[in-house]
């Protein structure tokens, strides 16, 4: 159901941009019912238009699938994707770019070229692929943008990571049982154990 309500929403945001006058173009969707998508907005506005999109959307209604479910709220998070320029931790050295056949539904081009991408960004070891674009080229811009997207989210883990790690320390503390003790604003040695 939440795929669906992801489908949904893309094609929303499709809508709304086509009406400003703006492109919205899919760029990632492996899947039929994705549980992520990746969208380009284009055009004059572009920012603004994403910018009022971006946080935690909210679909009340009643699920195609199963209709007697009482659950009627969803909520789907969208985010702007961070350009590779922008991710410190992503360098054209580091990255290995692999041609290879494009799979799946696509016509006569499927399996006559090459234009499928396979990134692999040597420090961390992430591998990324992109063969939804018809270029070689274009894929590689997409494979890059799939890995700085990556890291960061690899970076943000971190981040809450060592976020957790210090509130665990903090919760381990023994109290009462203190090895030294100071006093004042000095900061003056009081006791030691």
């Amino acid at each position: 159901m939440f795929r669906w309500v992801v489908g949904q929403l893309a094609q929303a945001y499709a809508k709304e941009a086509a009406q400003a006058g703006l492109s919205c173009e899919l760029l990632d969707a492996m899947e039929e019912l994705p549980a992520s998508l990746l969208i380009r907005i284009k055009g004059a506005g572009a920012s603004a238009f994403a910018r009022d999109r971006i946080g935690t959307v909210l679909w009340v209604g009643t699920s195609p699938f199963r209709p007697r479910h009482k659950r009627r709220n969803w909520f789907v998070g969208v985010a702007p994707a961070l350009l590779p320029e922008q991710v410190p931790d992503l360098r054209d050295a580091d990255i290995d770019f692999q041609a290879m056949r494009s799979s799946g539904p696509g016509g006569q081009h499927v399996n006559k070229t090459d234009s499928a991408v396979r990134a692999t960004h040597r420090p961390t070891g992430l591998v990324a692929t992109a063969q939804e674009q018809r270029s070689q080229h274009a894929n590689r811009k997409l494979a890059k943008l799939k890995l700085a997207m990556m890291l960061e989210q690899r970076r943000v883990a971190a981040g809450e990571d060592m976020q957790r790690e210090q509130w665990s320390v903090h919760q381990q503390l023994e109290r009462g049982n203190a090895v030294r003790t100071y006093e004042g604003t000095r900061f003056k040695l009081k006791r030691v154990r």
